[in-house]
């Protein structure tokens, strides 16, 4: 790599860590370090939202399906984006008006004490694994464009994200995050992707070099399709990283324009790399790993400068994820275990400082963890099967049907989380079944439960009825 594109890159890594800092100086509450205050506005909101849904399987997994299958590539974030759009459209105002700090702490107004550490427990093992993802998706990029060794290249971007995340907390994660979310958009929609069609022959060339499929919505597989619906618009709906956004909206409104804005936005990143990946296939028709289809193409069309630039754009689409999950995987086990079961009468300051402990310890198990595995596919898919399949129903049911009970909302999730677990080691991460039985079992489950109960212990179960209304009105 040429020396402007190396003095680039750190040229970028020191402005994150010199935002971090800065961000560090707002942190001087809970609030503060795990929702910026509840107080972001229109653009810091919008920003920071679509730049944690935009990872690395948004960037580099859908310029590989491109690569493989043309415009159906855009499926995955596709799926994303409208579970996105539902949010803002059917559960903002529901959420905003909780004040809560996780969902699992939601569980627990709705249902009971029991369901909030279960509910937990699941969605740090999904905020964990889409932490892993990032991670090595920053580890693949670094050592395909830069030549860096991919340990080596873990550690680095995993330690910056973990620098600033730590420092502090969501101000610091947000103020990088608009950052990240400008360089992202300038590097895919105004560099890479002009650029890519230009060095392809232009859109003629496409349509005339590329196989008839590869403009076929549906050529990726109707199947396929149906497993990215299951597992990415359902898993977003309620994954705590998303939801810890949320709560950062200083009004309503906010909250609402800017989640619909967020995920429209995905849906042109999915098109944009898409169609990247459609220019990796005419470019380098003979790629050995499709995977390597957006870094690959980088190389090949972009001169010295851009090519740093455009590094810098999709690690920063990493990094916002990683940054994100990682403090939601912290929220998780400090707010709702370590506060709730150990500690429950911690002092601010105190709390502050098991979240910074906190985060530093899953920060560097998430490292680890990332240099085993290698494989940011597997990690995505068991990260959004044990979400999706386990809590989905007792959280959105617990907003539209005030009869669940806490019972039936705990055992649907132990439920379909053991079901879905055997699914995945004897099926594989890649195979739809495991989501699919989870959540056929959840439903039963929940739905069974809450009718063989009777009226006075769904009475029993709504400690408080200005939560509930809120939540099922």
């Amino acid at each position: 790599m040429h020396i402007l594109d190396i003095s680039i890159m750190i040229l970028y890594f020191s402005v994150l860590i010199i935002v971090g800092v800065i961000g560090s100086k707002r942190a001087k509450t809970a609030d503060d370090f795990i929702v910026a205050g509840r107080n972001l506005g229109h653009f810091m909101y919008l920003s920071c939202l679509a730049a944690v849904i935009l990872g690395g399987a948004s960037t580099l997994g859908t310029a590989k399906l491109g690569y493989q299958f043309g415009i159906s590539g855009i499926w995955l974030v596709v799926m994303i984006g409208l579970g996105i759009i539902a949010i803002g459209l059917f559960l903002t105002n529901k959420i905003f008006d909780l004040k809560v700090l996780t969902i699992s702490e939601m569980l627990e107004k709705r249902y009971n004490s029991q369901t909030r550490l279960i509910s937990a427990l699941v969605s740090v093992i999904y905020t964990f694994m889409l932490t892993v993802t990032q991670v090595i998706g920053m580890g693949t990029i670094l050592h395909v464009l830069a030549g860096w060794n991919l340990t080596v290249s873990m550690i680095v971007g995993g330690g910056i994200v973990l620098f600033y995340t730590i420092l502090g907390g969501m101000w610091s994660v947000t103020m990088t995050d608009v950052v990240q979310f400008v360089i992202m958009t300038i590097g895919i929609f105004f560099i890479m992707l002009p650029m890519s069609i230009s060095k392809a022959g232009g859109w003629g060339s496409l349509k005339e070099n590329l196989p008839a499929s590869h403009f076929e919505l549906g050529n990726i597989g109707g199947e396929t399709i149906f497993q990215y619906f299951l597992l990415f618009t359902l898993g977003v709906v309620v994954g705590q990283d998303i939801w810890q956004r949320l709560f950062t909206a200083r009004t309503k409104a906010i909250s609402r324009g800017g989640t619909v804005g967020a995920g429209i936005y995905s849906v042109f990143y999915a098109i944009a790399i898409s169609i990247i990946g459609m220019c990796a296939f005419i470019i380098l028709p003979n790629l050995g790993d499709p995977q390597n289809a957006f870094t690959s193409i980088a190389m090949e069309t972009l001169p010295a400068g851009l090519l740093g630039v455009v590094i810098a754009s999709v690690v920063s689409a990493l990094m916002s994820t990683a940054s994100g999950t990682l403090l939601a995987s912290s929220t998780l086990v400090v707010n709702d275990i370590i506060k709730k079961y150990i500690g429950p009468g911690m002092s601010e300051r105190q709390f502050l400082k098991t979240s910074r402990i906190t985060t530093l310890t899953i920060g560097v198990l998430t490292i680890i963890v990332s240099i085993w595995i290698q494989d940011i596919l597997v990690a995505l898919d068991v990260a959004y099967a044990i979400l999706s399949g386990a809590v989905f129903f007792p959280i959105i049911l617990g907003f539209f049907w005030k009869r669940v009970t806490a019972k039936a909302a705990f055992y649907s999730i132990l439920a379909s989380m053991i079901v879905i677990i055997v699914g995945l080691v004897i099926n594989g991460p890649s195979s739809t079944q495991p989501i699919l039985y989870g959540l056929a079992t959840s439903f039963v489950v929940i739905t069974t439960l809450t009718f063989l109960s009777p009226n006075n212990e769904v009475k029993q179960d709504v400690k408080d009825k200005a939560d509930m209304d809120t939540m099922a009105n």
